[in-house]
Order: C-alpha cells, then sequence, then structure tokens
C-alpha cells in the first residue's frame, strides 16, 4: 500500500514538473520569436589601435533592436580601409568613435582628432619616468628654467593631464608592462599647448609626471623658487600672535587732534603815565596812536 501511494507521487510529481517546463519553455520561446534583431559589424579577431580594418578583419551577428548601440555599423564595406583609434577586442562591435575620420591617413595620423596636434619631444630615463611611460599614459609637464632679467632659478607646471601617444615609435604598451627607455616622447596637445611644449623644451628643461588615468583635476600651482629649497636654513618670519581677548569689555577712546586756528586779533601794550593797559584789535584795524 505504502509502495503504492509512493509510485502514484512520484508519477504525479513528473507530470507536475513537466507541465511547467513546458509552459516556461513555449513562453521563452514566443518571447524570444517576438525580438527584432538587426546586423552588427563586429571583430572577427583583436585588432589593435592604428590597424587598417580588412574585410577578413570583421563579421556581422545579430544584435536586439532594444539594445541600444550608437554609432554601429550594418554592413561589412562600411568599415573596410578606415583605421582603428582604439584596440578592440574579439567579437566587440565596431562603433564610429572607434575609428579614425575617413582620410585622416594611417598608423599615428589615424589617432590624432581633428584640432589637435603630436608634438615630439626628446626623452631620457629621467624625463621619462623611468622608462614607464607608454601610449595612453596621462602626464604633467614641468619646466624648470631662469626667469627674464635673472633671479632664482624657478620650476612651474606648464602642462596638466597631457595624454602619451606613442612612446619612441610605438603606439601600443607593452602588453607585459615592461618599462623601456626611449628617446621621444610624442604627446597629443593643442596648437597653443604645443608652443609651450617646444618653447619650454628649448629654453627650459623639462619633466614628465606620471599621473593616474582616473584623476582629470587640474589644480592651480604656483612656480616653486630655488630661495624656498634653502628657506629652511633660514629662520622663518615670527606670525603675529592672536589678540587675546578679556572676559571684561574694555572701552576704547579715540583722541582726535584737530589743529588750532591762529586768532584773528592782535594785542597792544599801552603805557600811559603809570598806567599800563593790554588793548586787543582786529587784523587789518589801524594800529592806536600814543597821547
Amino acid at each position: 500500500m505504502d509502495t503504492r501511494r509512493i509510485v502514484i507521487a512520484l508519477l504525479v510529481a513528473l507530470i507536475l514538473s513537466g507541465g511547467a517546463t513546458y509552459f516556461v519553455y513555449t513562453r521563452l520561446r514566443s518571447q524570444t520569436a517576438t525580438i527584432q534583431m538587426r546586423k552588427v559589424v563586429v571583430s572577427a579577431k583583436e585588432l589593435p589601435a592604428g590597424a587598417v580594418l580588412k574585410a577578413e578583419d570583421l563579421n556581422t551577428t545579430d544584435w536586439p533592436v532594444t539594445v541600444q548601440l550608437n554609432g554601429a555599423f550594418a554592413k561589412i564595406d562600411e568599415v573596410v580601409g578606415r583605421s582603428l583609434v582604439y584596440p578592440v577586442g574579439e567579437k566587440e562591435p565596431i562603433l564610429d568613435r572607434y575609428l579614425a575620420a575617413p582620410g585622416s591617413g594611417l598608423g599615428l595620423t589615424a589617432k590624432i582628432p581633428p584640432g589637435m596636434r603630436a608634438t615630439s619631444v626628446r626623452s631620457n630615463e629621467i624625463v621619462g619616468v623611468a622608462g614607464f611611460l607608454y601610449p595612453g599614459s596621462r602626464v604633467d609637464v614641468l619646466a624648470t628654467f631662469r626667469p627674464p632679467g635673472g633671479g632664482s632659478p624657478i620650476t612651474q607646471t606648464i602642462l596638466q593631464d597631457v595624454e602619451v601617444i606613442t612612446a619612441g615609435q610605438k603606439i601600443q604598451p607593452d602588453p607585459e608592462g615592461k618599462p623601456q627607455t626611449v628617446n621621444v616622447v610624442t604627446l597629443l596637445l593643442n596648437p597653443e599647448d604645443s608652443q609651450k611644449l617646444l618653447l619650454a623644451s628649448n629654453q627650459a628643461t623639462i619633466q614628465f609626471v606620471l599621473r593616474s588615468g582616473a584623476d582629470k583635476e587640474r589644480p592651480v600651482t604656483r612656480a616653486v623658487s630655488l630661495d624656498e629649497l634653502v628657506a629652511g636654513a633660514r629662520k622663518p618670519p615670527e606670525e603675529p600672535q592672536p589678540m587675546k581677548r578679556s572676559a571684561r569689555t574694555r572701552k576704547i577712546v579715540v583722541v582726535k587732534t584737530v589743529p588750532v586756528k591762529p586768532p584773528d586779533f592782535y594785542t597792544v601794550e599801552v603805557i600811559q603815565g603809570a598806567k599800563r593797559s593790554i588793548e586787543k584789535f582786529e587784523e587789518g584795524a589801524p594800529a592806536p596812536q600814543q597821547q
């Protein structure tokens, strides 16, 4: 009797689970059938920055219409012959912002956006942050020079948050992150900043300062002079001590000095025998005559 009940319970459970599975399957199938798809161009393999896209480097795949993908292409012919500005992974959609403008050229020129310039300066192990400057690094540029008119040498930050686009002749960083000393570093700058960098490289000593790529702050900096480095040898001026306020209120009386105006009259001593007197006369009046 117990075995029969167990068998019946198992059959009921099997029927219920099968029905639930069939219901879920048909539901999902109907939803999938109603999703509209479109063709999107994707990469067939990993492609580095600066690569010129060929037909064999690309494929198309189905992409849901409801999932927004701005700048995507539907046909392979639309992107063949254009250069990549950024590297893309395998089966990653090719977007318009990843590509250089048509006719912008190949190699390094494809990585230069409109209105920007690639400016190269000499580098060494010190200037190049011990070889840890890679394409894509962000740096500040410091210049040390003697100001016009003489005076103590100063160091000033002349550029902030600048992108390194090449280190030597490489436009891609080392996959293993190994440091490499190069003789030339190329920065991506606007025309005005390019002039500043070239002037500083000829008239001053420049130094790159590596910064985090996530740090977009541009703090206001001031020049540091040589005198400040040896300021510790001199006794700094004493700061004025704050005035202590007493618990009792004191009344401050301000005395104002007013100049005294001279009188508008003069005095004359009059002698008449043994009698003497003092007479006052206004200015301009005739002097008294002695009798």
